[in-house]
């Protein structure tokens, strides 16, 4: 961490301003600490919820027909996406103008730890199949919107010198948390037959106990960035109060003085939108691709999953001093690049069985979590001062726009290919067009 923010050099004979510039330093890394660690923490939600344990709870056939289940459960999301999509640019944008991004910030993760708290009530029963899809779909809205609030506060808590460190290390946290998480939840709950305090799969008790375990530490890791990082001051103080749906004129009006005065960043929420939902395809299909195409099992496809997040992890921290160095835009085009080279090597050679799945597998990870981080930077050096809620709301509104995208063309090119490993080449393709719609974006301000 002390890498992060040194501390300015004190003029000799000036002990006493050296001791506040110290302390100063110390302040910054320790709100760069805390607001990290609301990333270690949401893994509870992106990895438990989302991924590896809820989702595959109630899709399962205790809920009724799988098909159906899966079904059921695109809509859910489907909703949550539309959702977000609409309100994301707006909650931002009214964060920024009322000076009240901490404390929107904690509403709604507090939202989302009482979703994943009352997951613990979803029986594995048919009847409660729609509580529990009801309860990912609030939980995803409202994780969104928390997103947004907390990627507005990179700002706050790091300078054009450190922004690259500090956006990797938060999100490598990201990974690392959901890594430590979900070792604790499947040896001590899952995976063995009486697991931490007795607890057993009776009743799907093992999945609901996990989920009352990824609220309380999801609500943990939360605290310390409410209490370290300051709350933003007001876009415009002296600007009259607008109600919620007048929010919507105001939006449009940003959207065009940004499209006149800030093209680029307009450009490049394009861009990115692309190829961010690549980066999500080679996650999602991961697993995917793992079981069905080079024959893993269950317990193969968790050691992979976890060996896959340790290297990202420690990629994307380490990736930050390279976004600091040369800036964001060439580490994503190299991480983009590594990423379309790695995929078209698993498909040609997916005749060589697991051993080239691991290899080229984790070579793919390197470069995903760089590109997540440094499109996050990317963007934050593009963004006009003051407005950093409103334009990371359309981060992820655009991103929602694109989430159709590595689905369909992974699903298209199986159903052209005849088989599930020309799904790869779906996801290939996807990150393809977001390179070649980034390449004309110029590259954000340089770092200084």
């Amino acid at each position: 961490m002390a890498s992060l923010e040194p501390p300015a050099a004190a003029p000799a004979g000036a002990g006493a301003a050296a001791s506040v510039s110290s302390l100063d330093a110390r302040t910054r890394r320790g709100r760069v600490f805390a607001w990290a660690l609301w990333d270690w923490g949401s893994a509870a939600f992106n990895a438990v919820a989302t991924t590896f344990v809820f989702t595959v709870y109630v899709t399962g056939s205790s809920f009724g027909d799988k098909t159906a289940n899966s079904a059921a459960l695109s809509w859910a999301l489907a909703i949550a996406g539309i959702v977000v999509l609409l309100i994301a640019p707006v909650t931002g944008q009214r964060s920024d103008a009322s000076a009240h991004r901490k404390r929107w910030l904690a509403i709604n993760t507090g939202v989302v730890v009482l979703t994943l708290a009352l997951m613990f009530f979803v029986h594995p029963s048919p009847a409660y199949l729609w509580f529990g899809l009801a309860l990912l779909a609030i939980g995803t809205v409202f994780f969104e919107l928390a997103s947004v609030n907390y990627n507005a506060m990179l700002a706050q808590i790091s300078t054009p010198r450190t922004v690259g460190k500090v956006s990797g290390f938060g999100w490598g946290m990201g990974y690392i948390g959901g890594i430590v998480l979900l070792l604790i939840l499947y040896f001590g709950f899952i995976e063995p037959d009486v697991g931490l305090f007795g607890v057993t799969g009776e009743d799907g008790l093992a999945v609901r106990v996990s989920m009352l375990i990824a609220a309380v530490w999801m609500a943990l890791s939360a605290l310390p960035v409410l209490f370290a990082v300051p709350e933003n001051r007001p876009l415009d103080p002296e600007a009259p109060r607008v109600g919620f749906f007048a929010s919507y004129g105001v939006l449009f009006r940003s959207i065009r003085d940004l499209w006149t005065h800030s093209r680029q960043t307009v450009y490049f929420l394009f861009a990115s939108a692309i190829f961010r939902d690549g980066l999500t395809g080679v996650f999602t299909f991961g697993g995917v691709l793992a079981a069905g195409t080079f024959g893993f099992t269950p317990g193969q496809v968790i050691i992979f999953a976890i060996a896959a997040n340790v290297v990202a992890g420690v990629a994307t921290i380490a990736s930050g001093a390279l976004d600091d160095r040369f800036g964001p835009k060439p580490l994503i085009l190299t991480s983009l690049v590594g990423l379309v080279i790695s995929g078209l090597a698993v498909f040609v050679f997916h005749g060589g069985g697991q051993t080239i799945f691991w290899i080229f597998g984790l070579i793919l990870c390197l470069f995903v979590g760089p590109a997540q981080s440094a499109s996050r930077t990317y963007l934050a050096r593009l963004i006009p001062p003051g407005r950093e809620g409103q334009v990371f709301g359309l981060y992820a509104t655009t991103g929602r726009a694109a989430v159709f995208l590595a689905p369909t063309a992974f699903g298209l090119f199986v159903t052209i290919g005849g088989a599930q490993v020309w799904g790869i080449l779906g996801i290939v393709l996807v990150l393809l067009v977001g390179l070649a719609l980034l390449i004309p974006v110029r590259a954000a301000g340089a770092p200084r």
